[in-house]
């Protein structure tokens, strides 16, 4: 998502508050995908570094990052070189059709200005939200949050258990008796289980909290311990045979795993801080369509 793109959403939430750490708190809770490789560092490019030319008026590699980052020329499918020289060519179509509109003095009336003095604005205070939003976001920020973070997350629990899923109360019952008899829970469960997602793993289910798994087999499961077998244990699938495996408190997700979600967290609320700041310290008058003042309220 591009600069631009992010300013205009920052602006258009700022009538939400942004708890510290609830928000952060929200991201960590949930555990996120495994850190991508890191690509290989890219050789730094001259933005002065001439790649066309029309009609003597010069393109830069500067100008082709900055319509790279436009949010209406955005190709997330499309090659890099087959990418560059889409940008390119739009380049030399727009210094063509620029030129042309200056001939014909399209550039001249007090719509153009508006327009004009718009677009500057706007892009003053993307560079500027983003250039503050670069100060907050350092390593020792980002490493603070997430320590603060995780201190006030309350643990949860966590249990890794595995099941046999039949259609009746019976077929329930002569498992329970199997596996409470001594057979391989595993076993059985590849045996008889209706779960094909769990089947070819022996009924394993992994590691789940409370609020996954439907109330009946959750209550079953979080007050058994380790090591125990349920009797069955009707609900709107089936019934079940339950094993516990394991019990835990659930792990907080590593600071290399959340780094990427408390960057952007610190980045949006420096942001947001910002303007609220701004807004804060300014003399805002609304007037209606009569021309009188509108009683304001506090953003």
């Amino acid at each position: 998502m591009n600069r631009s793109l992010n300013v205009r959403k920052s602006l258009l939430t700022l009538g939400v508050a942004l708890p510290l750490l609830a928000g952060a708190g929200a991201a960590l809770a949930q555990t996120p995908p495994a850190p991508a490789t890191s690509p290989a560092a890219v050789p730094a490019v001259d933005p002065a570094k001439v790649v066309a030319r029309v009609n003597g008026i010069e393109i830069t590699e500067g100008d082709l990052a900055i319509a790279a980052e436009d949010s209406a020329l955005q190709m997330p499918n499309v090659p890099d070189e087959q990418k560059r020289e889409l940008l390119t060519g739009y380049l030399i179509d727009l210094k063509l059709g620029a030129k042309a509109a200056e001939a014909a003095k399209v550039g001249s009336g007090a719509e153009f200005a508006r327009k004009l003095a718009y677009n500057r604005d706007k892009t003053l205070l993307d560079e500027y939200l983003d250039q503050e939003s670069k100060k907050a976001v350092t390593p020792e920020a980002a490493r603070k949050l997430y320590d603060e973070t995780v201190k006030s997350v309350p643990s949860e629990q966590e249990v890794r258990a595995r099941h046999i899923l039949v259609e009746n109360e019976d077929d329930a019952k002569k498992a329970a008796t199997r596996v409470k008899g001594g057979e391989d829970f595993a076993k059985v469960a590849g045996e008889l289980s209706k779960d094909p997602g769990s089947k070819t793993d022996g009924g394993d289910l992994g590691f789940f909290t409370k609020d996954r798994m439907v109330e009946p087999f959750a209550e079953a499961a979080f007050k058994m311990e380790a090591g125990q077998i349920s009797d069955p244990v009707k609900s709107q699938f089936g019934w079940h045979v339950i094993k516990v495996e394991e019990k835990r408190n659930k792990p907080a997700p590593t600071f290399e795993e959340t780094k990427d979600q408390v960057e952007t967290y610190l980045a949006r609320k420096a942001q947001q801080d910002l303007i609220l700041g701004l807004r804060k310290n300014a003399k805002v008058e609304r007037l209606d369509d009569k021309g009188n003042l509108v009683e304001q309220k506090q953003p």
